[in-house]
């Protein structure tokens, strides 16, 4: 292939406090909060917001402009609203209910959009049970490889009566699940061992955040009388364990901040599934007054074993001031690993003026960089009802925090795009390849970057896309760069049409003035693999080693081991989880006998055997 030159540039302001704050919500909007943000993964052009009661916002170029609806529905759209996109492109609006027929909060309510956001379905009614209380809902999306890839997964609280201070009344954290996109969800199941009360305060169990890990683990953490804990599943939400205690949560987590109708720190459940060195870890970030009412802080721990173990408990804000940083949310990049949080703060201001910030970390939580993200500080007053949570979202190195400000008695909601950075460096192309994994094709090449006249790095860089009846061919395929309408080179494409075995790639650079430059449209094969095969090993008969071969269509869980003609088990030559595709392993057979020996394949539900032969 022809070597061809690019211009890789991602264009980040990293200067404190110079973030250009973009307004998301329209003028006529009545007091929003409370809200809800994420990207698209199969066009990350596209954004989608929530905040109370009903509000939606919509942006299709990348947070730089937004559009505000509401929403409706026959079973009513009463606040608490997350958004989430699924593998497809598909959007969910999860949020309360007063519906038509029935009563207020009675169930959780999931809409689905196919044309992100234009048009709604009526939605889901999950966990109606009268007449208990349905309440502060979250969702979260398989993004992984596992077998349980797609399936959508909520927690909630479920109250016996919001608002009781009888002691016969309880709270406790449930757990629903689709594995059809929204057109099914199972009957709750009961997450919490140990309860709550219905008061909505320090000693109700509240804040159940999903999250998921590598191998479609489910994660969750919520606050209650007992501190936060912790449970999972490893079976894509069939079954849990038992409660595992991951820290206390001195003061609780309902508390007084000034200015702030009410405040909280419940938890938030995250998971690094990248390919970073952090891959795995589990994370929960919280907040408490553990060093004072007049001191709120931040706080975060870390699973590196599946939320058996937890480690230290890390400050997230890093000031010495002595002052309120409350309302954090968090959430990991998938394709990097690197964790963002958005908070306010008031580490720079007196009284109950308040300042918004943003903290990541790099290297798994273990410390964090602080940096404000809002233009200016804003009054808030405690006579207004600010909400429970801001909202944070990142996918490939661009991240939008979102947040709510309330100055003289008016709420506006408001993000920006901030992208992390790197250099403009001219690079040569030396290699590309294509592949196949599950269901997507893998696009991985090589660059070459001249260092000082003196020699060159080497960078691999890799592009998943997904294929199959959902996959939106029309759109550009997104890899990294965005930047502003007058700094050149700021976008880098991979044109593809169609994927039924081959399809078409051009690497391209895009000037901000439209200009297009790259290479031509070059064919690629892709030999996807449809089924489970086990082949015949190779030589055959052998003395002493052969080699055997194998393909699987997708990620599975793979055992193949030899057996005598007895039945025993000699042998055990894969026993871990393998990508989709061809593999091949060697056996070597030094120290058995000549004669005829069998070898089985398990791979999901693919069970296969045959024979071969030791010829000495």
């Amino acid at each position: 292939m022809n070597k061809i030159f690019l211009f890789f540039i991602i264009f980040s302001t990293v200067i404190l406090g110079q973030y250009t704050n973009i307004k998301v919500n329209a003028d006529w909007t009545s007091s929003p909060e409370e809200v809800s943000i994420a990207i698209n993964p199969a066009n990350p052009l596209e954004l989608a917001g929530g905040s109370n009661l009903d509000y939606f916002y919509s942006s299709s170029d990348g947070g730089l402009t937004w559009t505000t609806t509401e929403m409706s529905s026959t079973l009513g759209v009463w606040g608490d609203p997350v958004l989430i996109y699924d593998e497809a492109g598909d959007l969910y609006f999860a949020h309360l209910s007063n519906p038509v027929v029935g009563y207020w909060i009675d169930r959780i309510v999931v809409q689905k959009s196919t044309d992100n956001g234009n048009s709604w379905n009526d939605g889901a009614g999950i966990g109606f049970n009268e007449p208990k209380n349905q309440d502060k809902e979250w969702l979260a999306c398989d993004h992984s490889w596992s077998p349980y890839r797609g399936n959508i997964y909520m927690a909630w609280t479920e109250f016996d009566d919001y608002g009781s201070s009888s002691t016969s009344d309880s709270s406790r954290i449930l757990f629903s699940r689709t594995t059809d996109h929204s057109g099914s969800w199972s009957d709750p199941v009961r997450i919490s061992d140990m309860g709550g009360n219905c008061i909505d305060e320090d000693e109700t169990v509240e804040g159940a955040v999903p999250a998921i890990g590598p191998d479609g683990e489910v994660y969750m953490a919520w606050s209650g009388p007992h501190g936060i804990m912790f449970d999972k599943s490893t079976d894509g939400g069939e079954t849990f364990g038992d409660d595992i205690f991951v820290t206390d949560q001195p003061g609780g987590w309902a508390f007084d901040v000034p200015g702030i109708y009410r405040c909280n720190g419940m938890p938030i459940t995250a998971c690094d599934i990248s390919e970073s060195i952090f891959r795995g870890n589990v994370y929960v970030m919280w907040s408490d007054q553990r060093n004072g009412t007049d001191d709120t802080d931040v706080f975060f721990i870390k699973s590196t074993d599946k939320g058996e173990t937890w480690g230290d408990i890390i400050t997230v804000n890093n000031d010495a001031s002595g002052r309120h940083q409350f309302f954090p949310w968090m959430t990991v990049d998938s394709t990097t690993g690197i964790i963002y949080s958005v908070f306010y703060d008031r580490r720079n201001t007196t009284g109950s003026a308040t300042d918004v910030y943003m903290a990541k970390s790099t290297d798994g939580g273990d410390s964090w960089h602080n940096f404000k993200v809002s233009e200016s500080s804003f009054e808030p007053t405690a006579g207004t009802f600010f909400g429970d949570y801001a909202g944070i979202a990142a996918y490939r190195k661009i991240v939008y925090p979102f947040w709510m400000r309330l100055h003289d008695g008016e709420m506006s909601l408001w993000t920006v795009r901030y992208e992390e950075t790197s250099n403009v460096v001219p690079v040569e192309l030396i290699s590309f390849n294509a592949a196949a994994l599950g269901n997507m094709a893998v696009l991985t090449w090589q660059t070459a970057t001249e260092v000082n006249n003196s020699g060159f790095e080497i960078h691999r860089s890799r592009l998943d896309i997904p294929t199959g009846e959902k996959s939106r061919w029309d759109k550009i395929a997104f890899v990294e760069g965005y930047g502003t309408s007058t700094e050149p080179h700021n976008y880098k494409f991979i044109d593809r049409t169609g994927l039924s075995g081959k399809f078409s790639y051009m690497l391209v650079q895009v000037d901000y003035d439209g200009t297009r430059t790259g290479s031509d449209p070059t064919e690629v094969s892709i030999d996807l693999p449809k089924d489970f095969t086990l082949a015949q090993n190779y030589p055959n008969p052998f003395n002493p080693e052969t080699t055997i071969g194998y393909t699987i269509p997708e990620k599975s869980l793979v055992t193949l081991a030899v057996f005598d003609q007895l039945g025993k088990r000699i042998g055990l030559l894969v026993d871990e989880i393998k990508s989709s595709g061809r593999h091949e392993v060697n056996f070597n057979a030094s120290g058995l006998s000549s004669g005829i020996y069998f070898y089985e394949l398990r791979a999901g539900q693919y069970k296969s055997a045959r024979k071969m032969i030791l010829l000495k």
